[in-house]
Formats: structure tokens, C-alpha cells, sequence
């Protein structure tokens, strides 16, 4: 088990590049080695390679062959005219701790290969020549991408095709461009777990969506952040597909714009899709078809969601399928379902036991307004979640920018804190300017925001005035929402011009 090191700027491909005072210059010396199972390959911090890396040999399960970094400083950048790191047939690949950019084709390209990790892995400004897919697998098994970063690529993010066993946990991908672009495609591929992931397409020139599951079987998609696009999850064909508390919101440009879309591209067999908080976009869960296709949709299960938000409404049904809608909450100004008469009358897809969101939420103050003083037979808990009154001062350097954090009083017992409306405007990745009474305020998605007071709207005032913002907050994916104000008191001292 050797460790090989590569510094451009002190190596030499004469050297034997087994210690970091006698490395290679380059990927040719590591090429020509016959990387052995356990052997590690390390990239000197902060150095740049312009080639790409093609991996020939596989590790072994227990002793896979790794990719990754040495010394201290930023990590090391591939860059390269075709793909940054390339490989046919190698398996039991580590890659680790490096930055891929500025490629022509994908970041990282495996084909006929097996049991692969890449985390803790930067891909920016990549597919510069129209090749799909920043991240691709084309043929194998056991893929892992874990904790890492695709921003800024041509194409989709990551492209995954004919592979039996998917983990997608824990990355960020962003901005993925192009008319057939999604955030993440994999297609006939099985035993997919998509996890943890914040997936954002809302800079995204002319995106498709954000993810497209093509004919998966055996699929769970649960706890990501799914945001912008054409649409949210397109799950169109597939067998035995979970899709579970995902936050999926921003989407559109389309009428037929969804958050979960399935019936199309093939047979639709056991869905449950649950817990998910879908708002801010057109349809919520679409079982549809473009034209008549005759595809089977069965055992489609659509329960204790939550719709709000929604241009059209939380369920479409337009063509034959099976299935039921209940136990979700609907903002009352979401149509609850379109079905088409024909399903109505086969009753194959019914509809029960949904509320509205003031409904449920008075529902959940009731339970919680039952445990009167003295009950022995419970135990008071702390509310779920709650949204504290914020104020700021100002006093001094009215031109100046001032700062708060609006989030960082409130509190919450599971789950992620989220800042949703602030004076009713939506909060995306962006965050929301707004102008006040006396100044200008922006606030970011995680409560972050900034004040500058106008000059001019002070001009000829003195003593105390106020500019008063309402926001809401929740955690996500359950009914758990609260609202609350921020208040900024300005001292003018009467001296202003």
C-alpha cells in the first residue's frame, strides 16, 4: 500500500514520488504506475493540474484505491480540456478532498464501474463543451457521492445511468444550466437513496428541474431541500418509490409545472409520498401523461402532506390510476384536487380526510391548550416551535448599515429553523429587499439581515421613530409554522439635513 504525491510546482516525473520531498509533476507519472488496491494518489494543496486524470487499475473492497489531497491551504484544482478525472472498468475508487473545474467534460466520469466514493469533492464551471452530466456513472454498482459541491455546470449535475445501488447524501448542487438540465438524473437505475441533499435551481439558466428519477426501482428520496426549476421531483415511471419530507418549493415557468410528477415514461407501481411541505409553485403532486398513454399507475399513496402556496392545486389526476389522497393540509386558498370525471366515477383514486392549514394548526393549538394546570396524566412540553419578537436600536451612524440576526431568538425542538415570508414575500436563496418606512432592509434565508436607514426620509424629524417587519417561520415539513415581528427603533436627534 504506497502513497504517491504530485506537486507540480517542486516534482519531478524522474522521481520516485513516494515522499513529499520527491514528488511527480503531473498525472503522466501516475498514469504509468500500476496503481496497486490500497495505494493512495495525493494532490499537493493548492496546486493546479490542466489535464485530465485517467484511472486504470481498481482497489480492492477493503483496500480501494484513493484520490485525494496532502498539505495545508485551499484544496487542489483539476482542470482540464476534456474530463477532470476519467475512468472504464477500474472499481473500488476513492476520491476525496480536491476541486474539479473548468473542464470540457464531466468533473468526474466512471463507466463500467463498481463500488466508487467521491466526498468532500468541489466541481464548479464544468461540461465548457456540451458533454451531460458534471458527476456521471454510466453501468455498475455501489456509487457514492457524499458531501460535496456542484455549482455553475453545463448540463445536469449529476447523471447516473444503469447503476444498482445509488447513495446521493449530504451534497449541494446548484445552478445546474441548460434546456435539458436537471439538478440530478438518474435513470433505470435501482436502489437509490437521495438524502440530506440542498438542491437549488433557481439560478439556473433555463433549467428542466431539479430531480429526474427515470424508471428507478426501489427509490427513496427524503429530507432534501428541492428548490426552483421546471420541477420539483419527476418520478415519472418507477416501482416501489418513496418520497418522504422533502421541503420543495419555487418551482414553475410552466402551466404544467409540478412538485412531484409521476405517470408518465413507463408503468407506475407503489408510491408513497409523504411528509413533504410543497409550496410556492403551480401543480403539488401531478399523476398525469403527456397525450394518452396508456401506462399503468397503481398504489400511488398521498398522505400528510402539506400544500401551501400552490397556483393550482395540491393533486391532478388526469389520467387512469389508483391510489388515495388523505390525511394532507391544504392552505385554504389551494384547490384541493383536479380529478378527472371518469377517475371521480371509477372512485380508483379517492379522496379523504384532508384539512385545511388553519384547520390543522387550530387543531394542534387545542391539543396543546388541553393540558390544563394539575393534569397528572401528562407532562408539559416546550411548543415545537416558536418565534420570539426581535427589536434593534439605533442611535448613532444613521447612514451606516446595521445588523441582526432574525432567526437566532427563536427556537425549535426537531428540525431545520427556516425563515419563510418576511412581510409577506417569499425568501429564496436570494433572500428579499424591502423598503420601509425609514430605510431599506435585505434578509437572507437564514435570518441574516441588514438595515440602512434613509437620510432623506429622516430630513427635519427628531426623537423616536420605527420601521415594523413581519415575518413567519417553520420547520420545513410538518405543520409547525409561527410568526412574529422585528422592530427597529431610530433615535434622530433632530439634526439631520
Amino acid at each position: 500500500m504506497a502513497i504517491y504525491y504530485v506537486n507540480p510546482a517542486i516534482g519531478s516525473n524522474g522521481n520516485n514520488g513516494t515522499s513529499e520531498d520527491t514528488p511527480f509533476a503531473s498525472f503522466w507519472a501516475v498514469e504509468n504506475l500500476k496503481l496497486q488496491p490500497g495505494d493512495s494518489v495525493l494532490l499537493a494543496a493548492g496546486s493546479v493540474f490542466n489535464d485530465q486524470l485517467d484511472l486504470k487499475y481498481s482497489g480492492t473492497v477493503n483496500a480501494p484505491i484513493t484520490i485525494g489531497s496532502y498539505g495545508v491551504g485551499d484544496a487542489p484544482v483539476i482542470h482540464s480540456p476534456n474530463d477532470g478525472i476519467h475512468s472504464l472498468y477500474a472499481s473500488n475508487i476513492v476520491i476525496e478532498n480536491i476541486k474539479i473545474s473548468d473542464t470540457g467534460g464531466a468533473a468526474i466520469y466512471g463507466g463500467s464501474v463498481s463500488n466508487w466514493t467521491v466526498r468532500n469533492v468541489e466541481v464548479d464551471h464544468t461540461g465548457l463543451a456540451g458533454k451531460s452530466g458534471s458527476v456521471t456513472f454510466r453501468t455498475g454498482s455501489n456509487i457514492t457521492v457524499e458531501n460535496s459541491t456542484i455549482n455553475d455546470v453545463n448540463g445536469d449535475g449529476v447523471w447516473i445511468e444503469k447503476v444498482n445501488g445509488v447513495n446521493f447524501l449530504n451534497n449541494t448542487v446548484t445552478n445546474a444550466h441548460g434546456t435539458a438540465a436537471d439538478a440530478v438524473q438518474m435513470n433505470d437505475s435501482s436502489n437509490i437513496v437521495i438524502s440530506g441533499n440542498y438542491l437549488d435551481q433557481t439560478g439556473a439558466a433555463t433549467p428542466k428541474g431539479v430531480i429526474a428519477l427515470v424508471r428507478p426501482v426501489n427509490a427513496l428520496v427524503e429530507d432534501n431541500a428541492i428548490i426552483g426549476g421546471g420541477f420539483g421531483i419527476g418520478a415519472q415511471a418507477g416501482t416501489n418509490v418513496a418520497i418522504h419530507d422533502n421541503d420543495i418549493s419555487g418551482y414553475g415557468g410552466y402551466s404544467w409545472s409540478y412538485a412531484i410528477g409521476l405517470g408518465d415514461q413507463g408503468d407506475t407501481r407503489d408510491y408513497d409520498i409523504s411528509g413533504n411541505y410543497i409550496h410556492d409553485g403551480v401543480w403539488g403532486v401531478a399523476v398525469s401523461a403527456a397525450g394518452t398513454t396508456s401506462y399503468v399507475r397503481e398504489d400511488i399513496d398521498i398522505h400528510n402532506n402539506v400544500f401551501d402556496d400552490l397556483s393550482e392545486a395540491a393533486l391532478k389526476v388526469d389520467r387512469p390510476a389508483s391510489g388515495s389522497f388523505h390525511d394532507n393540509v391544504i392552505a385554504s386558498d389551494v384547490t384541493p384536487y383536479s380529478i378527472s370525471p371518469a377517475i371521480i366515477a371509477a372512485n380508483t383514486f379517492p379522496v379523504s380526510n384532508n384539512t385545511t392549514l388553519d384547520e390543522a394548526q387550530a387543531t394542534l393549538l387545542a391539543s396543546s391548550d388541553s393540558l390544563a394546570v394539575g393534569d397528572t396524566t401528562h407532562t408539559d412540553t416546550a411548543p415545537a416551535l416558536v418565534a420570539t419578537h426581535d427589536s434593534l436600536k439605533i442611535s448613532s451612524d444613521l447612514d451606516a448599515a446595521h445588523y441582526g440576526n432574525r432567526l437566532e431568538n427563536d427556537s425549535l425542538a426537531n428540525g431545520t429553523l427556516l425563515l419563510r415570508r418576511f412581510e409577506g414575500e417569499y425568501v429564496d436563496k436570494d433572500g428579499v429587499a424591502l423598503t420601509g418606512h425609514y430605510g431599506t432592509i435585505h434578509v437572507d434565508s437564514d435570518g441574516d439581515y441588514t438595515y440602512t436607514a434613509d437620510a432623506a426620509k429622516l430630513a427635519g424629524l427628531s426623537g423616536d421613530v420605527s420601521d415594523t417587519f413581519h415575518y413567519k417561520i417553520s420547520d420545513g415539513t410538518s405543520l409547525h409554522f409561527d410568526t412574529d415581528t422585528l422592530s427597529i427603533a431610530i433615535h434622530v436627534d433632530g439634526l439631520l439635513t
